[in-house]
């Protein structure tokens, strides 16, 4: 089970380690100590996120779709979906998701699929007054009109980049706004 004492490292208790040199200062020993080695610590993971600028600028492109597939995805096959979470934010919570989802889906089937992009401009445009937001790289109604995908992912990039997460609603994001951070009392870092 143990290796033979024949073939253990020898340790010569009578030689002295050598000695590092005198004028740069000793690293400090890092990693997982295993049986008295030691093995380099695993990297830490880096988190990536944007931080929203005070106003003036879009934390993304209109064409940054690949940056949240999954807003992009629900903009494309259910557009009733982002309209009405972004629309519930903007409205400040005086409007429900499924209200705007249902207008959304009424002015659709009302105007046979023609119409729709005017309400999610309306929206993109109230959104873009509350953060001082510029009307780029066109504006509103050609965004809208040209690739309304692309605009309401863009919409709910911006709420997300500025900490409102709109799958969340109103009521959850109001509440998260409000809440001060949590700190653990009684705890100590050794």
């Amino acid at each position: 089970m143990y290796p033979p004492a024949s073939k253990l490292p020898e340790s010569s208790s009578s030689a002295p380690p050598p000695a590092a040199p005198a004028s740069a200062p000793p690293e400090p020993v890092t990693g997982v100590p295993v049986m008295g080695v030691f093995y380099p610590a695993p990297p830490t993971a880096r988190v990536a996120f944007r931080v929203a600028p005070a106003g003036g600028a879009w934390t993304t492109g209109l064409c940054d779709c690949d940056d949240d597939c999954n807003s992009c995805c629900m903009a494309c096959w259910c557009p009733c979906i982002p309209v009405g979470q972004i629309a519930e934010i903007v409205d400040r919570g005086t409007s429900s998701c499924a209200l705007n989802a249902v207008l959304y889906c009424l002015v659709f089937h009302v105007s046979g699929g023609l119409c729709q992009w005017v309400y999610t401009c309306a929206y993109r445009a109230r959104l873009r007054a509350s953060y001082d937001l510029p009307e780029t790289p066109c504006s509103d109604c050609i965004a809208t009109f040209c690739c309304q995908t692309c605009a309401l992912a863009q919409m709910y990039r911006e709420l997300k980049n500025r900490g409102l997460d709109p799958s969340l609603g109103w009521e959850v994001n109001s509440r998260r706004m409000m809440t001060p951070p949590q700190t653990m009392e009684g705890m100590t870092r050794l």
